[in-house]
């Protein structure tokens, strides 16, 4: 399985006052630190290597998590440093701890779909990135993806427009193609690539049909606690 970059570097604004002293990626989750559900889940998949790309208080999860080895994985940091280098900055960040190509997956989100199948296609586009989608209907958001034939014809979370069904379900590919021409230590968003990248026509798509889980606002937390609690898991 390819490499997983995960994106957990952010403020968490939206969960203060938990936020103010421990990172989002440690809340807990029906009594389990966030971050070990999706480390003990991506071992599940197969995955290998881990790659936290890390900011505000990353040294706290840095020292829950260690080299990962009681994951059966091996994980490794990659901090932002003096600024915040935004979504896409921090995987340009990542990229000397990363292979040829990677998953993406945000810090607060549990998605339960199997990995392998997404990787699959994303090696059969032979596109420079993937995204996957779910038909939205703007139920979990406002949707942002104008999805077609297995191609993201158009992602955009600034403007997004009444044709657009699906929204970006939080699992992506990426290649090395698709970020090296950024300089190290650029400040830019990962939504600003994907939206260049479906223009260009090099974003393939992968339709999912799971409903995702996250924990960046409380009420997605209390969802997510129900989750895990209806599944009798600890």
């Amino acid at each position: 399985m390819l490499p997983v970059a995960i994106l957990a570097g952010g403020l968490a604004t939206r969960l203060r006052p938990i936020t103010e002293t421990i990172p989002k990626a440690l809340v807990e989750v029906a009594g389990v630190p966030f971050i070990c559900r999706q480390l003990t889940q991506l071992a599940a998949q197969g995955a290998r290597t881990v790659v936290l790309c890390l900011g505000h208080l990353g040294e706290m999860i840095k020292a829950e998590v260690g080299d990962g080895s009681r994951f059966g994985l091996k994980v490794v940091y990659s901090f932002d440093g003096p600024k915040p280098l935004g979504t896409g900055g921090a995987l340009r960040q990542a990229l000397p701890f990363l292979g040829r190509a990677f998953f993406v997956l945000y810090g607060d989100s549990f998605l339960p779909i199997d990995f392998s199948s997404v990787e699959r296609a994303f090696l059969a586009s032979g596109k420079d990135a993937l995204m996957t989608v779910l038909k939205n209907g703007d139920k979990w958001d406002k949707s942002n993806v104008l999805f077609r034939d297995g191609a993201v014809l158009e992602y955009s979370k600034r403007a997004p427009q009444p044709e657009m069904m699906y929204i970006d379900y939080g699992l992506g590919v990426l290649s090395v193609s698709a970020l090296a021409w950024q300089d190290a230590g650029a400040q830019f968003d990962l939504a600003e690539l994907y939206h260049a990248l479906s223009l260009q026509g090099r974003l393939a798509g992968y339709e999912v049909h799971e409903r995702f889980y996250e924990i960046g606002s409380f009420e997605g937390l209390k969802d997510t606690e129900m989750y895990f609690s209806g599944r009798g898991e600890i």
